[in-house]
């Protein structure tokens, strides 16, 4: 789950997301046939059969991020021989909350281990990262995959994009030692980073950075608003320089342990992805609102946008009454009901014992 830098993470920009104690578990099993069978307990999953040589196009739906983690391991030049695959989600579908991320670095991760391939944590990211660009055709960058695979128990990964490969870097979180807790609303609404809205934010940024002559947009002055002349090339220039600037304000807040600050930057960011970039959406609006209302230090949307989840830095007495708040004004809008709970910076892809 990221906690600020939102569009960061393809614009150069650093980033400060956090692996949190809500799992996928991947269950692997060689087979030495070249076949791949995979199941999962997600609604409406039926299992699916491909073979290791697996290409883009072959698979479609739920199944397109195990068939595009194999793809993406083959094509690097691991050989692999099958694999029985179980992948059991405790985590909301389309919340915004990196579930595809999860899926294909803990699928990445088992078979790095089954076969012993001896890749590093990185390594494994960047392969969890061309199967979802590659093979599902989503355009993400690499924060979700290194969050999910460098990610440790109450800290967050500071990561700056604009070099290659990446370098992490772990920040202490120290809000549970204070009295406060994150809780995450997951709106109900449908985050899907496969489809237009999200590849039509990626190239306006790209178009942004041509235009100003410069690499990576996060690396833009402040006079870039000025030089542009497209409205909307603004907008999103402006999402970037002050975002930028609110994760190292969110990093200084963090070590000072200023929360008031911290939660003020949060909401700062929300607004700025509502009006200048444009991803948010009348349930990650409201569900801000309602949970600033009723006491958070600070609320705003996380994830890609156009649905997903809201994050909120509370005390853990309000969490009630801003679940209360939430509920009430999703149900006068007849929305259906979020689910609001709190979560915890936890260590990212490990293995589980039997």
């Amino acid at each position: 789950m990221n906690l600020i830098g939102e569009h960061l993470d393809y614009n150069g920009g650093p980033v400060l997301p956090l692996a949190i104690d809500r799992s996928v578990t991947v269950k692997v099993r060689l087979r030495d046939d070249g076949v791949v069978n995979v199941w999962s307990d997600l609604p409406g999953a039926a299992k699916m059969t491909f073979p290791t040589s697996v290409q883009p196009g072959d698979v479609e739906g739920w199944a397109t991020y195990a068939a595009g983690t194999i793809w993406s391991l083959v094509d690097a030049g691991h050989a692999l021989t099958g694999a029985d695959l179980v992948i059991e989600s405790r985590l909301p579908s389309g919340a915004g909350l990196s579930s595809s991320a999860a899926t294909t670095c803990g699928i990445a991760a088992a078979l790095d281990d089954a076969h012993g391939l001896g890749l590093d944590r990185t390594q494994v990211a960047l392969l969890a990262q061309r199967a979802e660009s590659g093979f599902v055709g989503a355009p993400v960058g690499l924060m979700d995959q290194l969050a999910v695979l460098h990610g440790t128990a109450g800290h967050a990964v500071q990561i700056d994009t604009a070099v290659t490969p990446h370098t992490t870097r772990l920040v202490p979180l120290g809000w549970e030692d204070d009295g406060l807790v994150l809780v995450v609303i997951a709106t109900g609404v449908h985050h899907a980073l496969a489809d237009g809205e999200y590849a039509a934010r990626r190239e306006e940024c790209e178009r942004a950075a041509e235009e100003l002559g410069i690499e990576w947009l996060a690396q833009a002055t402040l006079d870039a608003t000025v030089a542009l002349t497209d409205d909307t090339l603004k907008a999103r220039t402006r999402h970037v320089l002050t975002e930028t600037a609110r994760v190292r304000g969110a990093v200084n807040a963090i070590s000072r342990r200023a929360w008031p600050q911290l939660g003020t930057i949060l909401t700062a960011s929300h607004a700025s992805l509502r009006d200048d970039f444009e991803v948010s959406c009348p349930e990650l609006d409201v569900a801000v609102v309602a949970a600033l209302e009723a006491g958070a230090l600070g609320a705003r949307m996380t994830g890609g946008g156009f649905g997903g989840s809201a994050i909120a830095l509370v005390a853990p007495e309000q969490v009630q009454p801003v679940r209360e708040r939430i509920e009430a004004r999703y149900l006068a809008h007849q929305w259906s009901r979020p689910e609001v709970f709190t979560v915890h910076a936890a260590d990212g892809a490990h293995q589980v014992p039997n």
